[in-house]
């Protein structure tokens, strides 16, 4: 069963101005350092980064808040399994969120796909209720 949706459009050059104003600032507020270290790693830096934020945001409004209700930047993670597929990975408010809305006897699944066009970079996120076997 489907528990969640959410999707969201970030836009490249936006992201790559904050970078350029705030820096590790902007960096270590919203992004682990296992994502940055991927965005520092990629020739695309900005695209990475924006192609996170808005895996982030479309996390958060899968799980029903938007970015309130105690919900911080960095208890969204997104990683890669080998084969390059992302990973939403959630912690903090994020993973006592999403436990309150699995139901007893189902696991939560976070899907997460990304994708970018320049100067667009686009995520969509569902959460999805697994019966436990």
């Amino acid at each position: 069963m489907i528990l969640g949706i959410g999707s969201d459009l970030a836009n490249i050059e936006r992201i790559q101005r904050t970078l350029d104003r705030f820096g590790d600032r902007f960096r270590d507020r919203v992004f682990t350092a296992a994502e940055q270290a991927k965005a520092e790693r990629r020739a695309d830096t900005a695209g990475t980064y924006a192609k996170r934020w808005a895996a982030k945001e479309a996390c958060s409004k899968a799980l029903g808040t938007g970015l309130r209700m105690g919900i911080a930047w960095k208890d969204m993670a997104v990683s890669n399994i080998d084969t390059g597929q992302p990973v939403m990975q959630v912690t903090g408010w994020a993973a006592e969120r999403l436990a309150a809305m699995t139901p007893p006897g189902h696991e939560a699944i976070i899907h997460v796909t990304l994708t970018d066009d320049h100067p667009w970079a686009q995520a969509f996120v569902v959460i999805e209720a697994r019966r436990l076997a």
